[in-house]
């Protein structure tokens, strides 16, 4: 029988199957956490030099030697060379080995008084604010795409469909912003998630604390929380349900984005020619040369169902699992990594296809048949004195009398708030400049407080 050979890491020997099998993708994922991990190691240093304990944990002098080493390896991650092994297992590990290896017995303290478990919590927290920033601001730039759509085509007059059926008349003005609108009411959810996720889980280690007089508050201060966790096993058991709460807030856009995305398949096909896709943005056959395909829209709406899959599932891990931390946990990392650049990705690629989307006056105005106009023409009868079950009655037994109906005519005729002839692009326009304004106040703050914190500027460059 062959001598197995216990893979040898910081906290023991494993066997090497189970550290492949433990270890999963961290490696991989991990790489993204880097920066982050960093920042936080640096906040946790920083507390624990201003500890009141004698002898000190860390010298002032110390921390800075940490901190210093800790904007190498911060440089050396956003260059692309940063690894992480797995004997390292993940990025805490690679992070103190780096840190071991330039400062010696100095990089072997820097675990005091924490755990990865709180590790890993304010790793993804830190990581997942610069995200939903991110996320908001390419929410806000789609939004403003379609408004801007919306406004160049403000006029143009559209089938309203309840059912896919023709309905009323409606605009494509009102088609886009629609979507605008819905895409901004979306950002609530990110809004809330943020929230959620603004609260700093370092120092409560594996979830029950540890009997050194750590100063919670002051790291999450360092790190731009808006404050610590205040129970420590709620810190611990709040990993998993956050990275649950981004993901809803991913799913409600996705859902949103495929729906547009349906709408463009749709009212591009040649029966209805209502909008022209950009060709550079289609991909073609490899047997039929006239086509171009809708795929990126066909695979937002797959990557839709995959977000909201991984919401789910993210949410199923956490079912029935009990108090404390559990390995189940570290599955979430990846659902929250995926979902998020599923989402981001997709909103760029939309984005382009708005940008780009060209529209067929001729075609859009001869989808209006006859029916389009009967609920305008029971309307007027109404307005006239005659009850509304009448005009209901008569309208729908004398629709050839609306053969001559003009679509233009019946969209400039509805003018209270939010119709075809009631649309207040100020309103768009203003509410994007408020998201963009959160986004620039939140980034601005956090790049501060980082700069303080590793005395340097930041981002690092």
């Amino acid at each position: 029988m062959k001598k197995r050979d216990d893979q040898k890491t910081i906290v023991g020997k494993i066997h090497p199957d189970v550290l492949s099998f433990t270890v999963g993708k961290d490696p991989v994922l991990d790489l993204d956490l880097a920066v982050w991990d960093c920042l936080g190691t640096a906040a946790h240093v920083t507390m624990l030099a201003d500890m009141p304990v004698r002898p000190a944990i860390l010298s002032a002098d110390e921390r800075d030697r940490v901190i210093a080493a800790l904007t190498d390896i911060i440089r050396e991650a956003l260059a692309g060379r940063f690894t992480i092994t797995d004997a390292d297992q993940d990025v805490h590990l690679a992070v103190e080995r780096r840190l071991t290896e330039r400062l010696g017995d100095l990089g072997k303290k820097i675990h005091t008084g924490r755990s990865r478990n709180d590790q890993v919590a304010v790793d993804i927290r830190l990581h997942a604010k610069d995200q939903l920033l991110h996320l908001t601001d390419e929410v806000a730039a789609l939004a403003e795409s379609l408004a801007a759509f919306g406004k160049r085509h403000e006029k143009l007059p559209m089938v309203g469909r309840t059912h896919l059926q023709p309905a009323m008349p409606s605009s494509v003005g009102v088609w886009a912003t629609a979507y605008a609108e819905l895409l901004l009411d979306d950002l609530l959810m990110v809004e809330a998630a943020y929230i959620y996720n603004d609260l700093c889980p370092l120092g409560s280690a594996a979830g029950y604390g540890v009997p050194l007089p750590l100063d919670r508050a002051k790291t999450a201060k360092l790190l731009d929380f808006a404050r610590p966790h205040h129970n420590v096993m709620h810190a611990s058991n709040a990993r998993g349900k956050d990275e649950a709460i981004l993901l809803a807030a991913c799913a409600q856009i996705m859902i949103s984005l495929s729906r547009l995305a349906q709408d463009l398949i749709l009212f591009s096909m040649p029966e209805f020619g209502y909008f022209k896709l950009p060709p550079d943005l289609c991909t073609g056959s490899s047997i039929m040369p006239q086509k171009y395909n809708p795929d990126v829209l066909e695979l937002i709406r797959a990557k839709a169902a995959l977000v909201e899959g991984f919401a789910s599932t993210a949410n199923t891990l956490l079912t029935g699992m009990p108090g404390g931390y559990n390995r189940d946990l570290q599955d979430t990392k990846e659902l929250y990594m995926e979902g998020l650049r599923v989402t981001r990705t997709s909103l760029r690629i939309m984005n382009l296809m708005v940008t780009s989307l060209g529209v067929n006056p001729d075609r859009l105005r001869a989808g209006f048949i006859p029916g389009v106009f009967a609920t305008d023409r029971a309307l007027e009868q109404v307005a006239a004195g005659v009850p509304f079950r009448e005009a209901y009655q008569y309208v729908r037994s004398h629709l050839d009398e609306l053969e001559a109906a003009d679509p233009d005519q019946a969209i400039a005729a509805k003018t209270h708030e939010g119709t075809t002839g009631g649309l207040d692009f100020a309103f768009y326009r203003e509410k994007i400049k408020n998201v963009r304004r959160w986004v620039k106040e939140r980034r601005n703050h956090a790049f501060r407080a980082f700069a303080k914190l590793l005395g340097t500027a930041f981002p690092l460059t």
